[in-house]
């Protein structure tokens, strides 16, 4: 059976808290494992959280401030002295590679796994399998950050009365669905798209292009909406969201279920945050997410 949820296993911005840990973010997809922005104390929030390393297929960095990437030293070590036995695939800015190269390498230790490194430099796609295509686009940020984000691709749905019409019916289904046309009929006349499912992930950022591209139809959006609406000011200084421009671009982009998350140590009333959230407008499924959460992906578009 397939699994899509996400697991959240750090939810503070720039230091954590007693109640938030550093960021860190795992997408189960089916049998994938994308870890997003692995910052400090990750590894010990996987333990609580049951994630193992095996889990990880690819780890994905926004950016290389401390609280998005200092866990990334000690989950690549873990990788290694687990032996996973899949190669790891790592995307971050290009422009950051020289951290990326002090934190693989920060310590001594056994190489035991491929981690194959897949710096991102460009917008678009970054991978395309039968399951998925990653894609990245360039945000707003003190630093070069990029977004995140996981379409399937779109497939088709049977329409028992149309096959039934067109008398198609047992084993012939199957080889309409393979070969796209059977005895005359075409996979299109029995059949409609079945939209894909999109997650994005959009860290440290301004209200930019890339933010709405990413966000656009997605199923699920992890945003992060490190300051209220009053302290709009402060998040164009830093380069940050509130909880009213985050859920803004939801409600512009069509998102169905909205996670906020990266919040300043300031504040300390979570429901503020929602208050916010739905007073910009958003309809949707809202989780201000809490560490340790896991949030099933919504079923598909009917």
């Amino acid at each position: 059976m397939s699994v899509r949820e996400l697991v959240v296993l750090g939810t503070a911005s720039q230091v954590p808290t007693r109640h938030r840990n550093h960021n860190g973010y795992l997408l189960r997809w089916d049998g994938e494992g994308f870890l997003f922005d692995p910052g400090e104390g990750t590894q010990r929030q996987m333990l609580r959280a049951g994630v193992a390393a095996h889990d990880i297929n690819r780890i994905c960095v926004t950016h290389f401030h401390g609280d998005h990437s200092l866990g990334l030293a000690g989950v690549i070590q873990r990788i290694n002295l687990d032996k996973v036995p899949h190669p790891v695939s790592a995307h971050y800015p290009r422009s950051g590679q020289r951290f990326f190269d002090r934190l693989r390498y920060a310590t001594a230790y056994r190489e035991t796994v491929a981690l194959l490194e897949a710096p991102v430099d460009t917008d678009g796609s970054l991978v395309r399998t039968s399951g998925y295509t990653l894609e990245a686009r360039r945000l707003s940020h003190p630093v070069e950050a990029y977004g995140y984000r996981v379409v399937e691709p779109d497939g088709r749905r049977m329409l028992p009365d149309r096959l039934a019409a067109h008398g198609v019916k047992g084993p012939d289904v199957g080889r309409l669905q393979r070969e796209g046309s059977l005895n005359g009929v075409a996979l299109e006349d029995v059949s409609e798209v079945r939209r894909g499912q999109r997650f994005a992930f959009v860290m440290d950022t301004r209200l930019c292009d890339g933010v709405y591209a990413l966000a656009e139809g997605c199923d699920m959006l992890v945003i992060e909406s490190t300051f209220l609406d009053e302290d709009e000011s402060l998040a164009v200084e830093f380069g940050h969201l509130t909880a009213g421009q985050a859920a803004g671009v939801a409600r512009e982009a069509g998102v169905r279920h909205l996670v906020l998350t990266h919040f300043s140590q300031r504040y300390t009333d979570p429901a503020e945050f929602e208050r916010q959230a739905r007073a910009a407008g958003y309809e949707g499924d809202l989780t201000v997410a809490r560490d340790l959460d896991r949030i099933q992906l919504p079923k598909r578009r009917a």
